[in-house]
């Protein structure tokens, strides 16, 4: 007798995955919800996925990788991830999600909007895991997701007030502005980012300003944000912060009023990040 097909549907703690998670929960009452947890992700996260549990009225299943990400970053001889070299992804996220359906037939369902159907999500390259598109199928952008929360009754998470993708205390596509939100709401978590970058900048032998330009120009990845330390970075907070209001302002000029004001941080790239996230982490 053939293994029945599981249903599964990941949580990365962002609005679109949580919306996902709640439009499902009593079409498919036998959804399997899981969320990757790598260990360094943001309390805000965690408190969310809390009360996430209470709406869809089961447990979210905690998937950890058999190794953090301190075994990683030695494997991988102290080199950051980065867009580049997202080993992060692959090794906490990718691994634990494929080795936790194992060879059982499986649906995945995937957060992406009617209005964002060109991004790409996780798609497992195993032949017995299948992708659908709930919100690309029924038509579900943005406003809708939003109006799914809402009538939840559990809105965003709070880190939406400063930053405006999920994912690790030290993701390397959070924009400048965001690591001084980081900074300024969980001190401890962004000393802890410059611990890391610092070990891997003495570890290279990195001397001053000017060698590590010159070994940044080579490719490798030796600091978070791109062209400068966590050190220099919040040094420019002022200039950072001024920089961002004003992208947001430029941003909700063109926009129509009343619009909620995570639809505009969501919308206001920085001039330094126009990287797409990993929807793994993100969506």
């Amino acid at each position: 007798m053939p293994d029945p097909i599981r249903h599964i549907c990941g949580i990365s703690g962002g609005k679109d995955s949580s919306a996902l998670a709640v439009y499902l929960r009593e079409p498919l009452p036998e959804m399997e919800y899981f969320f990757c947890d790598t260990g360094a992700e943001l309390p805000e996260t965690y408190e969310y996925l809390t009360r996430l549990q209470v709406i869809l009225g089961k447990p979210i299943t905690r998937l950890n990788a058999t190794r953090g990400f301190d075994h990683w970053f030695e494997v991988f001889r102290g080199t950051l991830p980065s867009p580049q070299m997202r080993w992060c992804t692959k090794n906490m996220k990718i691994k634990p999600i494929e080795e936790w359906i194992g060879d059982a037939p499986a649906i995945s369902y995937v957060a992406i909007r009617a209005d964002e159907s060109n991004r790409k999500g996780y798609i497992s390259t195993k032949s017995n895991i299948q992708s659908r598109f709930p919100f690309i199928e029924d038509g579900i952008d943005r406003e809708g997701v939003m109006r799914i929360l809402e009538d939840a009754g559990i809105g965003l998470p709070k880190y939406y007030e400063w930053r405006t993708r999920s994912g690790c205390y030290f993701c390397f596509y959070q924009r400048k502005a965001e690591w001084i939100g980081l900074a300024e709401r969980h001190p401890e978590l962004f000393e802890r980012a410059v611990a890391i970058e610092q070990k891997v900048l003495r570890d290279a032998g990195v001397g001053g300003d000017a060698d590590f330009k010159d070994r940044a120009m080579r490719g490798r990845q030796y600091t978070w944000s791109g062209g400068e330390t966590l050190v220099e970075l919040r040094s420019r907070k002022g200039e950072i912060l001024t920089r961002h209001h004003a992208a947001l302002v430029g941003r909700a000029a063109t926009k129509r009023k009343n619009v909620p004001l995570m639809d505009v941080l969501g919308d206001a790239l920085d001039e330094e990040d126009d990287t797409v996230p990993c929807t793994v982490c993100a969506l």
